[in-house]
């Protein structure tokens, strides 16, 4: 699929690497349609890119969106699902201090499973029925984590970026007879807003793990996510982009 001839929604495309991605294709003659929460930022965006606010982890601010987004650009044949959140912590721990042990609260693990697995799910949904509706082609762009494999402290950002990229086959091999393709890039280690505000010596340490021993770029993420949208063999496969990290 040629990028100059997308119709595509960004979600999360306020900041970081979902801002990138809209950039980039709106760059590359793509029609964008970005959504987030975050109105102040997506108001920052380029002029000639759509923007309205879409919370993923509300149903009809989807159903609405994409009916919204289609009718902006004359139909959907794109979506980059990239809008998440992070609410890392230890599921049960023993206080160093007193003692006491503790569970993470059942209100994180909702808003990250909401958010990265629920509501990026019915944006696919969503999308792909916008897609069969109109009867035309289309691709559609998860993104996934390399968290996916297992990591300390995420079990709801694990699930939510394991079930996305298992979720790509099934999606995969359900809208292939429609012309629909649908991948996923998994990341590793990226220099975004979100790892700016890290803690520098827990950076240090997962870079110094790196093969390639530097954090990721956006651009590194773009091209594997300009891969996925320009070759019409690529479906239901995930591809990790980074630096050859494990955990």
């Amino acid at each position: 699929m040629l990028i100059n001839e997308l119709k595509v929604i960004v979600t999360g495309g306020a900041r970081g690497m979902g801002r990138y991605f809209a950039e980039t294709l709106a760059e590359q003659g793509a029609q964008v349609a970005v959504g987030d929460v975050d109105l102040a930022g997506i108001e920052t965006l380029p002029k000639g890119i759509h923007r309205q606010v879409l919370n993923v982890a509300d149903e009809d601010s989807i159903i609405g969106f994409v009916a919204w987004a289609a009718e902006q650009m004359g139909g959907v044949t794109g979506l980059i699902n990239n809008a998440g959140v992070i609410r890392d912590g230890l599921l049960v721990r023993r206080d160093r201090r007193t003692g006491e042990v503790k569970a993470q609260a059942t209100a994180e693990l909702d808003a990250v499973l909401g958010v990265n697995l629920r509501g990026a799910t019915l944006m696919v949904r969503e999308v792909a029925r916008q897609m069969i509706t109109q009867d035309t082609p289309g691709v559609i762009v998860n993104m996934s984590s390399i968290s996916r494999h297992g990591n300390r402290g995420q079990t709801a950002y694990v699930a939510a970026k394991a079930a996305m990229a298992a979720n790509t086959v099934t999606w995969g091999r359900e809208f292939a007879r429609y012309g629909i393709r649908v991948g996923a890039v998994a990341p590793g280690l990226i220099r975004t807003p979100m790892t700016a505000g890290m803690n520098q010596q827990a950076l240090d340490a997962i870079q110094a793990q790196i093969p390639l021993r530097r954090m990721g770029e956006p651009v590194d993420i773009w091209r594997a996510v300009q891969f996925i949208i320009e070759c019409d063999y690529f479906t239901a496969r995930t591809m990790d982009v980074d630096g050859g990290y494990s955990f």
